[in-house]
């Protein structure tokens, strides 16, 4: 009684060795294939073995195997067996329409083989690719050419805070802010229809994007395209920048300004010189530049120690920038000292009268882990228009006036001029 066929083409498989094997292998992944016995002389042939595995009925002989299949009437019979009589009993069985033998079964089973190979080597291929997208540091992201996310690997996963499941098939347009996350879609139809592109080629190039919890953040990103089965895909690797971009505007900071008071240092403090210089011109006022040194600084840092010392000019550094307005600017140049810088003044006066308040201010006690110490000021003025209209001279001047000061008995102010007449009094 004829079987009727329900799922796959019947198969019947004469030989086990490798070329047996290797075609069992490849119908054993083939759902429109069904292996209905295997047969060979060799009961531990790797074919006899593997269909065992599978459930798949084994014969010794070749002619119990054939007999088996008569009742699948459209089963072809694969005789790799190499032997004559098989193959004489299979036409026999089935007509010459159904069986496959001879040189036509070994061409068939080198193109089985070389089909395996070239299956192993994509699926290693494949694997390592896989292993590799799975385990790099950068975010991989694969997007179709609807915006739909494709791919999501676990760093993106670590980057955006979206599991994979959650990822997938999500609009990539979610992970940016306005107004790119609008305006995605626009680009992605322009550049599908016109070929123009903004990101396509260019590497690292930097976007804000948006976390799962809503937090912004700068990434370094870079794209390509790839054609797949007649669809179009684009691949995006980026990575998370935020800590680089902190370190940077740390090191832009520090560029400009103290590490230990955070005031400017002295090359942003000739920065604002120059545009005080610039506003005082324009309203016909001057500007002044008081040259501060602390007095008996060097005695309380080498009884107490740096940290006491720095913990002081931390104190005096919050006193000045107290004493003084907010248009007016307060430096660290050096060890122990600092420069102050008066926009627009009206007079000498309005010199003498900061100069006063910080000699008042410093002189008192500063608390350095519950010990009272005190320190002093000696402070040098220069003035613009007077003493002079560039910025590295004036500071100059205004070191030589302190000097002048500290040699007058310390807690004390000079002006330039003051310097000047000194030296025409010789």
């Amino acid at each position: 009684m004829a079987i009727q066929r329900t799922q796959g083409y019947p198969v019947l498989i004469i030989g086990a060795g490798r070329g047996g094997s290797a075609l069992l292998e490849m119908f054993l992944e083939d759902s429109l294939v069904k292996v209905v016995a295997i047969a060979d002389t060799n009961p531990d042939a790797p074919g006899i073995l593997l269909a065992k595995k599978h459930g798949i009925p084994t014969f010794a002989v070749a002619a119990e195997a054939l007999q088996a299949c008569k009742d699948y009437p459209d089963c072809i019979v694969y005789n790799l067996s190499h032997d004559d009589s098989v193959a004489e009993e299979a036409f026999r069985v089935f007509g010459d329409r159904r069986v496959a033998s001879g040189p036509e079964v070994k061409l068939f089973w080198q193109m089985v083989t070389n089909l395996k190979q070239i299956k192993g080597d994509l699926e290693k291929s494949q694997n390592q690719l896989r292993s590799i997208i799975h385990n790099a540091m950068d975010g991989i992201i694969t997007i179709n050419e609807f915006g739909e996310i494709q791919a999501f690997n676990p760093a993106a996963e670590e980057i955006f805070g979206y599991s994979q499941q959650e990822a997938i098939g999500m609009n990539l347009s979610k992970l940016m802010p306005e107004p790119d996350q609008s305006a995605h879609g626009i680009h992605l139809n322009r550049y599908l229809q016109t070929g123009q592109t903004r990101i396509l080629g260019v590497r690292g190039r930097e976007v804000m994007a948006v976390r799962k919890d809503g937090e912004k953040f700068p990434m370094e990103l870079s794209v390509s395209e790839m054609v797949l089965g007649g669809h179009r895909y684009f691949i995006g690797i980026l990575r998370d920048i935020t800590e680089r971009k902190r370190a940077e505007k740390k090191i832009a900071h520090l560029a400009h300004y103290d590490y230990l008071t955070d005031l400017p240092n002295r090359a942003m403090l000739l920065d604002v010189l120059n545009h005080s210089i610039a506003l005082a011109k324009r309203n016909k006022n001057k500007a002044a530049v008081l040259f501060l040194d602390l007095d008996g600084f060097k005695g309380i840092n080498d009884t107490l120690g740096h940290d006491a010392g720095d913990l002081l000019l931390k104190g005096v550094s919050a006193r000045l920038k107290k004493t003084i307005r907010d248009s007016d600017t307060v430096a660290r140049v050096g060890g122990d000292e600092f420069i102050v810088v008066l926009d627009s003044i009206g007079a000498d006066e309005n010199a003498v009268q900061v100069a006063n308040k910080i000699i008042a201010v410093l002189s008192k006690a500063f608390d350095l882990k519950g010990q009272a110490c005190h320190v002093g000021a000696s402070i040098g003025i220069s003035l613009f228009p007077e003493d002079s209209d560039n910025p590295v001279k004036l500071v100059k001047r205004a070191d030589e006036a302190m000097y002048l000061a500290k040699q007058s008995g310390k807690s004390t102010y000079r002006f330039y001029r003051d310097v000047a007449q000194k030296r025409q009094g010789k």
